[in-house]
């Protein structure tokens, strides 16, 4: 294996990216190394936003082994309207949610966050080939950061598929 081909083989992990929390702060996803992720596209104004309390709910069963990680978007049908600080207040407010989340990002189209790229990409992951169509797409991360599994908006993420999936 030549050098180039070692380097591009180490950037393969959902840990060589940096992401901004919802409050502006840049933090490396290399932090949760050791869990698994289940990465989600979310909107505060869709049909799937109820999804946030069973988010919640698997988080706080199972934060042990995943981190639910929450990357509000506005990608379909202009579901994420609100700022950063607008979506953070609603969803403690409302979902009294405590995983992590994100800043707003693009997960398609034009201006797609590098990290979704990633995420989306078959060729850099080695695993999926699946963007998100709508909200609440999860993708899951398995403990040394390889995208494992990806899992549509209608797969509620305490569904027994989704949490064996998370307890292998």
């Amino acid at each position: 294996m030549t050098s180039t081909a070692t380097e591009t083989a180490a950037r393969s992990t959902v840990y060589d990216y940096s992401v901004k929390t919802i409050e502006g702060q840049e933090v490396k996803l290399s932090q949760f190394k050791g869990k698994k992720l289940l990465i989600v596209n979310v909107a505060s104004e869709c049909g799937y936003t109820p999804q946030y309390k069973e988010l919640e709910e698997l988080y706080k069963k199972h934060g042990d082994r995943v981190a639910v990680l929450g990357f509000p978007a506005n990608n379909f049908g202009g579901q994420e309207p609100g700022t950063n600080e607008q979506i953070a207040t609603f969803c403690e407010k409302n979902y009294g949610v405590t995983f992590p989340m994100f800043a707003k990002v693009s997960v398609k189209g034009d201006g797609t966050d590098p990290l979704y790229q990633f995420l989306a990409d078959k060729a850099r992951n080695g695993a999926i080939s699946d963007a998100p169509d709508w909200n609440f797409c999860k993708y899951l991360v398995d403990e040394q950061g390889h995208v494992v599994g990806f899992y549509k908006s209608k797969v509620k993420p305490m569904s027994d598929e989704l949490v064996a999936a998370i307890l292998k």
